[in-house]
């Protein structure tokens, strides 16, 4: 039947019959109830132009009023997806990863995805296992920071159509985008600001070799004594695992072997934190400037210098990417690097107390 103004009108009881006993109300239910049609209920639901606002209007109020809620799974199995993304991180009780993180879930949700996660606890093996599992329980892309420098293994899931992005590392005997700060530009720059305050013996405390990141900031340290033509010693440079107990003793030997730095880059926030502690219990004042921003760093005294990533632009620019892929707007791999900042504190700023 229809009322005065043209719109097809439906007895009340029957719309509420579609949910008094459970059953979930459908897009007919709600075109009934605005008086449109179902294509207009659906441009609606999914956001998509060519629907006035006063239409738009009685649309929404019908779907509050039916508790209508979206059937995402019969929308995606149509498209042949399962709306969710994995994510494989190094650590998550790093800082580091807790603002990319976000913005990867942020960028899926405004897609209409779920982001499932997890940590490889820097384990090749571990990344493998849950690169794996995800791409067995369908996920349509992968956002992956690499453990491992062998990514074949991902070659048919690949060839399968799942998207993948690499995150802070570049992905290992396969061509895939990969998203990641500038490391090496970043490392040069923290240590010539060093240099510019006077110190020429300056220490160098990083990761393990073999992780990407770790290399390409040992090679902007070794690059900014070579332009400063400061002679490097082997004692001046320590890499390997970052738990306290290494870093300290690094950090002790340097500060008291025979040639004693006057400053230290800290490659990595959990290296930074270390250094920090050493330096609180030394005589004299020692310069630092750390890669990676901390919590509280604009608080001590002096304040910490840092080369500061922006970790929210990567996951961002990430997820954005893997979307296009899965989109069918990108086919071609690339490398993508953000830059970073310095941000001076004081502690950088000190000069050598020899």
């Amino acid at each position: 039947m229809d009322d005065r103004t043209g719109h097809r009108t439906v007895p009340q009881t029957n719309l509420r019959s579609a949910t008094r006993y459970g059953t979930r109300p459908t897009m007919k239910d709600v075109a009934a109830r605005a008086g449109v049609g179902l294509k207009t209920v659906s441009r609606v639901v999914n956001g998509e132009p060519g629907v006035t606002p006063e239409t738009e209007r009685r649309v929404q109020e019908a779907i509050e009023a039916l508790g209508f809620r979206r059937n995402d799974s019969a929308r995606v199995l149509r498209k042949g997806r399962t709306a969710s993304i994995g994510l494989v991180l190094e650590d998550l009780a790093d800082p580091f990863y807790g603002p990319l993180s976000r913005s990867v879930e942020e960028v899926a949700r405004a897609h209409g995805a779920l982001l499932i996660n997890g940590s490889s606890a820097e384990d090749p093996e571990r990344e493998q296992e849950l690169v794996l599992a995800l791409c067995a329980r369908r996920v349509d892309g992968l956002v992956v920071i690499p453990a491992g420098d062998d990514h074949r293994y991902l070659e048919p899931e690949l060839k399968a159509g799942v998207a993948t992005v690499f995150v802070d590392r570049p992905a290992g005997h396969i061509d895939a985008d990969v998203v990641l700060s500038d490391n090496f530009g970043g490392a040069r720059d923290g240590v010539a600001h060093l240099v510019a305050h006077g110190h020429r013996r300056i220490g160098f405390i990083g990761d393990m070799p073999r992780i990407h990141t770790a290399a390409e900031r040992l090679r902007g340290y070794r690059a900014a004594m070579e332009d400063a033509g400061i002679p490097v010693a082997d004692s001046w440079m320590s890499l390997g695992v970052t738990d306290p107990e290494r870093v300290r003793r690094a950090a002790e030997e340097m500060l008291t072997g025979r040639d004693p730095v006057t400053a230290i880059f800290a490659a990595n926030n959990r290296v930074t934190v270390t250094v920090i502690r050493v330096l609180a219990e030394q005589a004299r004042r020692v310069a630092l400037v750390g890669f990676d921003d901390i919590e509280l760093a604009d608080l001590l005294q002096p304040g910490v210098t840092v080369v500061a990533q922006d970790a929210a632009a990567i996951g961002r620019t990430a997820a954005e990417r893997l979307f296009r892929q899965l989109d069918g707007t990108l086919v071609t791999p690339e490398r993508i690097e953000l830059p970073t900042r310095l941000i001076t504190r004081g502690s950088g700023e000190l000069p050598p107390a020899d």
